[in-house]
């Protein structure tokens, strides 16, 4: 599971291949990730915006930006959790995403990045 610590934020990624909704023939490929933050500091802090990077073995690269993650911007605390499931489609059956967060410490308002590690997105039948 790849993982990456910034500022006491740990950030683990899990990407899954969604068969079901994908359609090979037609190269769509659909991919989810499960994504945990945890706070190891000692401030409580606020997810403000994602800033996602992501490749597709073709040579295709898409950035998607947005305020917070499955429309919520979480606040959380010292020693807490927030997961969220979300994706995103291929048109091959390998790709990589990488990203950052905005995060907020609430005690001061100061702004940090925080790194999503690099993931591989893969179709099963390719990891051998």
């Amino acid at each position: 599971m790849p993982k990456s610590v910034t500022n006491d934020i740990l950030v683990n990624a899990t990407p899954e291949f969604v068969e079901s909704h994908s359609k090979p023939k037609r190269h769509e490929f659909v991919f989810g990730y499960h994504i945990r933050i945890e706070n190891t500091g000692s401030s409580v802090i606020q997810l403000l915006s994602r800033h996602w990077f992501i490749f597709d073995s073709n040579g295709e690269y898409a950035e998607v930006k947005g305020e917070g993650v499955i429309g919520l911007q979480p606040v959380i605390h010292p020693g807490q959790t927030h997961e969220y499931d979300s994706f995103c489609n291929l048109k091959t059956d390998m790709g990589m995403m990488w990203g950052t967060y905005l995060m907020k410490r609430m005690e001061d308002n100061s702004v940090f990045e925080v790194t999503i590690p690099e993931f591989h997105l893969i179709v099963p039948y390719r990891q051998n």
